[in-house]
């Protein structure tokens, strides 16, 4: 399913935007949250600058914002609708979902953000060498 050449698994994978070929981050696990926006300043393969511009990834914060509904709309579906929950005990469960999510979905977000401006080429490499 997830195949280079395929937006998703440059989101997925943290990986180049451009190659697919290099992780952008210095830290793969975003769970350390000291490093979570640790980021490479070039690809190694390509030599796509990950920091397009002085605060690029601030737009990264609207998709944050849609990335954090969607997992709230999760949580909720699941302990409300599924489960059967408490309204309160549903609270806690988005609280803590969004909690618990809180790194992925800022790597996340971020991947998401650099992928809607640069174009995967396999070929780009070969082609400026």
């Amino acid at each position: 399913m997830l195949k280079k050449g395929n937006k998703f698994y440059s989101i997925l994978t943290g990986t180049c935007p451009r190659c697919h070929e290099e992780g952008m981050y210095l830290d793969k696990n975003p769970y350390h949250l000291g490093k979570i926006y640790k980021m490479q300043e070039r690809c190694s393969t390509c030599d796509l600058k990950y920091k397009i511009e002085p605060s690029f990834f601030y737009g990264a914060m609207y998709v944050s914002y849609g990335l954090g509904i969607a997992f709230a709309v999760a949580a909720f579906v699941i302990a409300k609708l599924i489960i059967g929950t408490t309204l309160i005990n549903t609270f806690v469960a988005i609280i803590g979902t969004l909690i618990l999510f809180m790194p992925i979905i800022m790597r996340i977000s971020r991947n998401i953000w650099i992928n809607l401006f640069i174009k995967y080429n396999p070929n780009f490499a070969k082609q400026n060498t």
